[in-house]
């Protein structure tokens, strides 16, 4: 470690200050710089001891959840990381149904309400459309979290999935090479916020998916416009992904699951082509024998049968429920970060 001037004990309030985040909205993971990514995970560290307690930081706060898609993860996780911060939480999460979106209300005009109310919103949403809407609300509104956008982003997945490895491999992400393997990467917006992210701080990132389903075209020019270090090939055998995995030195393969609706033709056509992407323990071993490296597997879950060998579940190599365990921490420093303290 090398001497710097702020050498001294931890300090939450310091590092909050560090930050400097304060009040902002939250709808792509590369919102945030790489110095402001890093100190949003230094603050994570320091709520890690607190993840199954509470530590009051934002007592008197109150976060509104406005839910448009159906959630366990992103939702719960949220949540408790405002009650491990002795916040208050107010939730609406089918407002179709239950709220005034139902009688016609406009999003624009729901979050200035909301905004009445609370003083960080988490919206999640099937149109990444509501970007534009963000931007036009700009300080007549709360701090806004994206929760999940439309197809290409979900920041706080991303901001996870990053804190995971950051956590897993050291902390050098100019170090890491990951790969993010799917059938439809066009539609994988947890995936593609975590490419970002790792991107975003120097890390290699390769994308293994299928031809007519590639990365959309606004996350490449993101990439480009960083000169991220990254490569999408396509159309690969079982076989073809293990040897690249061993012959790349890749640390990471993420997994982004399907976020298709079951009934929707494009989930079956989804998992036909599972085949091609279907890790097991038994390939990870061989990988593991051939380079010595424990390859880790993480997935934005839920899952569906056939997606992966369930048997991973039993090894080093799982690294998805560990990862929800992260969730709270990383959270608990987001919401620090932009309400304040």
């Amino acid at each position: 470690m090398a001497l710097t001037h702020d050498f001294g004990p931890m300090d939450i309030f310091k590092q909050v200050e560090k930050t400097n985040i304060k009040g902002r909205h939250f709808s792509f993971i590369d919102d945030l710089t790489p110095e402001e990514l890093e100190n949003v995970f230094k603050t994570a560290v320091m709520m890690e001891p607190f993840w199954r307690s509470r530590i009051p930081l934002l007592q008197g706060k109150v976060m509104c959840l406005q839910f448009f898609q159906p959630s366990t993860r992103t939702r719960f996780s949220m949540e408790t990381a405002m009650h491990r911060l002795g916040g208050s939480v107010i939730t609406e999460s089918n407002p179709m149904v239950s709220s005034s979106a139902a009688k016609g209300e406009s999003l624009y005009d729901s979050l200035r309400v909301t905004s009445q109310y609370a003083d960080v919103i988490v919206l999640r949403h099937p149109d990444e459309g509501v970007v534009d809407i963000i931007k036009e609300l700009g300080t007549d509104a709360s701090p806004i979290i994206s929760g999940g956008y439309g197809n290409v982003t979900h920041p706080t997945q991303g901001l996870l999935d990053m804190y995971t490895a950051y956590r897993l491999l050291d902390g050098d992400f100019k170090k890491m090479t990951v790969m993010i393997a799917t059938p439809d990467l066009s539609r994988a917006r947890s995936g593609q916020s975590f490419g970002l992210g790792l991107a975003r701080m120097g890390a290699r990132v390769i994308y293994s998916g299928t031809s007519g389903l590639e990365t959309p075209p606004m996350i490449r020019e993101k990439l480009k416009a960083m000169k991220a270090n990254f490569k999408e090939v396509n159309d690969l055998t079982i076989t073809q992904q293990e040897e690249l995995i061993a012959d790349e030195g890749v640390d990471l393969v993420y997994l982004p699951g399907c976020s298709v609706k079951k009934g929707d033709p494009g989930r079956d056509d989804f998992l036909k082509k599972m085949a091609e992407f279907y890790f097991t323990a038994e390939g990870l071993k061989n990988i593991e024998k051939k380079t010595g490296k424990t390859v880790g597997i993480t997935h934005s879950l839920p899952r569906n049968d056939g997606e992966f060998d369930i048997a991973i579940d039993k090894t080093a190599h799982q690294v998805y429920f560990k990862a929800i365990g992260f969730s709270i921490p990383v959270r608990m420093s987001l919401l620090v970060n932009i309400c304040g303290i």
